[in-house]
């Protein structure tokens, strides 16, 4: 069953680079006793996820994160030196975490995940965005496919 608002995050473990290089970060450690919103896309470089969806959340960072959010993180199903390098390339600096969901493993928890096989892209991630407290689902919003709406960093945080 797809993942809902009031459900527990599943325990899977996500990849982000630091400056010690790619490492481990559980769920519980990215949601415990905090309050993170965090947004999905299908992947890295592409044009919606480039030129809009990240560029969003590293604009309002200061205003999301005014409003008692500890954390905002990017999820995609790359490989954490491309999230790495995705960052780097949309400045994200200290304003949002990309974090690596390389085999899709977190999409797939939450039961968001997207086929792109057809399109030789495999299993990605469906766009969404959610708020998450102290790791039990707040808010969710899942786009429906091939919009950019609701995933926004505007529509969050007029939810917020």
């Amino acid at each position: 069953m797809t993942i809902s608002v009031g459900d527990k995050i599943p325990s899977v473990t996500l990849k982000h680079m630091t400056a010690d290089g790619p490492t481990d970060i559980t769920a519980d450690e990215l949601f415990g006793g905090k309050r993170v919103v965090v947004f999905a896309l299908p992947g890295a470089f592409t044009p919606t996820c480039s030129a809009k969806h990240v560029p969003g959340f590293v604009a309002k960072a200061s205003e999301i994160k005014g409003k008692g959010i500890d954390t905002i993180a990017c999820t995609a199903a790359n490989d954490v030196f491309v999230m790495d390098a995705w960052g780097k390339d949309q400045n994200t600096g200290d304003a949002v975490t990309m974090l690596a969901d390389g085999s899709a493993d977190f999409a797939k928890a939450l039961e968001l995940e997207l086929d792109l096989t057809a399109r030789g892209m495999g299993m990605r991630a469906q766009r969404y965005s959610m708020v998450v407290k102290d790791g039990v689902v707040d808010k969710l919003n899942v786009e429906e496919p091939g919009a950019f709406e609701v995933s926004s960093a505007e529509h969050m945080l007029s939810q917020l």
